[in-house]
């Protein structure tokens, strides 16, 4: 089998593995105090299934890196937000709704353009020591500045939750071409050490992100996720591993109108899920509940009461007409 079929098939079970660890993470975030600490989160059988479906993703996208480059298998995670729609309706009890199937259809559309533009064969270059060490404290540093207090925490934890996970793939795919490898180099080294251990930092930190970005939600968190892990690992395929698009300038064109096309999908993803799967302008035009009709009418005009005094209760004297009954003829 071609090697980027292999690439693609991978990739694909990969993202059905993170939706249901998404929809899970949410979940569980739902029925968690923002003041958990992670110890408590440990004990908790929920946590591990989510951590266990995270970790079945990562290793086929591994096993997907092995085969294809990262602007390949990378826009590829965005299916994570297409196949977290029908997992995160049925956990709802409600069916897809119209903007979902909308943002679904043109989320894959614009990832098939990207699948036409992006190169084809395996990956063969690696990152060395000193660019391994630069992409880390680089990526510390942007997560530092996206974690500090302020404003929509949130989709800012989502942010950096996507990073670090996208650098993490492309760490990985320097460690998996190295380790596989039969070049007859030295199987264990500083470097790959390195490399190794930020891997391993950069992953548990993007799961402890992502975590506290679903607090507020799943569509938008998990939105902001899909679209910064791959361009967050495709920064990192473009200039330092000497990855390239395919076609030239046509090319460039059609990368760029199916990367609107995904961005759109995934926006119309996350306005739905955060409306419950319902457009939301159906709900500024929905009517409103009509105003039930008093049970019985007063025929006849009531006699002006006259004010009554401070701590009375505004009842009528009992056997006092203050009204004619219908049908009943006053007396003269």
């Amino acid at each position: 089998m071609n090697a980027t079929l292999i690439a693609v098939a991978l990739s694909l079970v990969s993202a059905g593995a993170y939706a249901a660890a998404a929809v899970a993470q949410s979940r569980l975030a739902g029925r968690t105090e923002p003041s958990t600490g992670v110890l408590r989160l440990l004990g908790r059988g929920a946590w591990w299934s989510a951590v266990g479906l995270n970790a079945g993703g990562a290793l086929l996208h591994v096993a997907a890196l092995n085969y294809g480059p990262l602007t390949l298998v990378q826009p590829l995670g965005a299916l994570t937000l297409v196949a977290a729609v029908p997992l995160g309706a049925r956990a709802a009890g409600r069916r897809v709704g119209r903007v979902e199937w909308r943002g679904t259809v043109l989320t894959l559309l614009g990832l098939g353009a990207l699948l036409l533009t992006a190169g084809g064969s395996g990956p063969h270059e690696t990152l060395t020591l000193p660019e391994a060490l630069g992409v880390g404290a680089a990526t510390m540093a942007v997560v530092a500045g996206l974690s500090r207090p302020g404003a929509r925490p949130g989709l800012r934890h989502a942010a950096a939750s996507g990073i670090t996970s996208g650098v993490a793939s492309a760490l990985t795919q320097t460690l998996t071409v190295a380790v596989t490898d039969h070049s007859g180099g030295p199987l264990f080294s500083w470097r790959l050490l390195t490399v190794a251990l930020l891997v391993s930092a950069f992953a548990m930190g993007g799961l402890l992100l992502s975590q506290t970005a679903y607090r507020g939600g799943l569509g938008a968190p998990l939105a902001v996720v899909t679209l910064a892990n791959p361009v967050a690992a495709a920064a990192i395929g473009l200039a330092l591993l000497g990855e390239r698009l395919q076609g030239g300038p046509v090319s460039l064109v059609l990368a760029l109108l199916g990367t609107a096309a995904a961005v759109r999908g995934v926006i119309l993803l996350s306005r739905a899920q955060a409306h419950g799967g319902t457009d939301p302008g159906e709900a500024a035009v929905a009517p409103g509940p009509l105003k039930p009709a008093p049970s019985r009418v007063v025929i006849g005009s009531p006699r002006r009461a006259e004010s009554p005094p401070l701590g009375a209760e505004p009842l009528a004297v009992r056997g006092e007409p203050l009204a004619v009954r219908a049908g009943a003829r006053p007396h003269p």
